[in-house]
């Protein structure tokens, strides 16, 4: 046998031992788990054959409290590039068997590596979290470790989509990486992030709580908003995440993928003329309407468990991919406030960032009031919205459906916010308030002397509602460019994406904007 032959044995033993990351007996315990492997998870993400791995044979350089001992090839993260559908991406994958996922300094070093290359190729980066968090023996290596790669989620923003997968366990500062980047996805009953754990919380505050209730993945769907989405089982993660992909584009130079389109632009809708209750307090389900609209009535939410009185997903019209910002009148009658705001802000911000249109669809009457909302400071949350719009420079249609009512109206991509195609249904309401308050409010002092305060009042909100309460009003003033048949939503709203498909709008020159935080 000849010495290369041997150094080849050599290679191809070395090799498999990497790809057993922490063992036999570690990995079975992962399986017990009902949780897949590192390997086995970019094995389902990746086209068959296409992952090309980076420092497999790293090891970390720890010799404090006998880590010496305890090494792993690849130590703990399995690092590097491949093809989803075809497309390029890079991505990292925290290996639990190996000291609990646990980050050293090499193993920071190894994702680093992916997200600069990620960078250097204009290629979405995919970071999948299971790990117990810092190293504990290596201290503040393991800290810089974090925070090597946290400048580098920072710097990546707005230039390549980032991408969060909670596998497992995510907690201490390990929790800020997910939180910096674009979308975050949880496991249900199987996934965790909190900066502080169920033992820490007890001891500093004496409150009790399990692991799930402080930072499970329907804690954060729900109540947080830290993930955009969840899934029950891996492989539903897994196509989430390729679903996801296929809306956006590699890098902030390029477009959003387009598809073949097999649904007429010009299809009617007429289920649309009559979806509106005549009472107007009455609630109807935007869903119905963006299905109704959108290519084939497919609709990719994002946070659907969150806010619930603002949507927010992926569509695409005539194969293009859209951003859809809609209310919800089903949900607190669509009013916004700090949450909804948020969601919304921070959805028309990744949009504009990576040039796709967005499509706002308004069903609004207002701020929801309250100390409630005040105290958690609802002005600037609402501020953050009505920034983003404001901020964005890519198409921008918005329909107002049925009630657009003061500060709300022009948080919700108004004229004024530089939207490039307004238009209203025959139902549109839009003024400063309702007709009831509007009334209450501008004959106040006539109500008191007049025979019957109460008529008096239902005559001049009669009166509001035919002289202001309609979308004409705004379109005299050229606020609204157009009046349209609600069944002609779909074809209007493709032909404004088509004209503005060459659309150039620049900002001032200046670092960035201070977005109020």
């Amino acid at each position: 046998m000849s010495r290369q032959f041997e150094k080849i044995k050599e290679l191809i033993a070395k090799r498999e031992q990497a790809r057993m990351g922490g063992g036999e007996k570690a990995i079975e315990k992962q399986h017990a788990r009902g949780k897949y492997t590192a390997r086995e998870r970019i094995d389902m993400l990746l086209d068959e054959g296409s992952f090309e791995e980076f420092d497999m044979f790293k090891l970390h350089r720890c010799h404090n409290f006998g880590m010496e001992k305890k090494q792993f090839l690849g130590d703990g993260v399995v690092a590097g590039s491949g093809t989803i559908d075809g497309r390029q991406v890079f991505i990292f994958a925290q290996d639990f068997t190996v000291n609990g996922g646990s980050l050293s300094e090499t193993m920071a070093e190894k994702i680093c590596k992916v997200m600069d290359e990620a960078m250097k190729a204009g290629c979405p980066c995919i970071g999948i979290n299971d790990s117990g968090g810092a190293r504990i023996q290596e201290a503040v290596n393991a800290l810089a470790g974090y925070a090597e790669i946290f400048e580098r989620n920072i710097l990546a923003s707005g230039v390549i989509p980032q991408i969060s997968g909670i596998f497992g366990p995510c907690a201490g500062g390990a929790v800020y990486s997910p939180a910096l980047t674009d979308f975050t996805l949880m496991m249900e009953n199987t996934s965790y992030m909190f900066l502080t754990g169920p033992k820490v919380v007890k001891t500093v505050t004496g409150e009790d709580v399990d692991q799930e209730s402080l930072g499970g993945a329907s804690v954060h769907a729900t109540k947080s908003g830290v993930t955009h989405l969840t899934a029950k089982t891996e492989e539903e993660a897994i196509q989430t995440i390729k679903t996801l992909l296929s809306y956006i584009p590699s890098n902030n130079m390029e477009e959003a993928p387009r598809v073949e389109c097999l649904d007429p632009v010009g299809r009617m809708e007429d289920s649309l003329n009559e979806i509106l209750p005549d009472d107007p307090n009455q609630a109807y389900d935007m869903y119905k309407v963006i299905g109704a609209i959108v290519d084939e009535g497919e609709f990719f939410e994002i946070q659907p468990k969150f806010a619930k009185n603002i949507i927010t997903g992926f569509a695409r019209f005539n194969g293009q991919s859209v951003g859809i910002v809609a209310n919800q009148p089903m949900a607190y009658a669509g009013v916004l406030d700090c949450n909804a705001s948020r969601k919304g802000a921070r959805f028309v911000r990744f949009c504009d960032a990576f040039n796709i249109p967005i499509v706002t669809l308004v069903d609004v009457p207002g701020f929801l009031p309250g100390t409630g909302q005040e105290y958690n400071a609802v002005i600037l949350h609402g501020a953050k919205l009505l920034y983003a719009y404001g901020e964005a420079t890519v198409p921008k249609v918005t329909v107002t459906l049925r009630k657009s009512y003061g500060g709300s109206h022009i948080v919700m991509g108004c004229k004024q916010l530089r939207a490039d195609r307004n238009y209203a249904w025959p139902s549109a309401e839009i003024a400063v308030m309702g007709a009831s308050g509007a009334a209450a409010v501008l004959y106040a002092k006539e109500a008191k002397d007049a025979e019957d305060p109460k008529a008096f009042i239902a005559e001049k909100e009669q009166e509001y509602s035919e002289a202001f309460a309609n979308p004409y009003q705004a379109a005299k003033f050229g606020y609204i460019d157009d009046v349209i048949e609600p069944r002609n939503t779909r074809f209007r709203i493709c032909r404004a994406l088509a004209q503005l498909d060459t659309k150039k709008q620049c900002l001032p020159a200046k670092k960035h904007g201070c977005i109020p935080l």
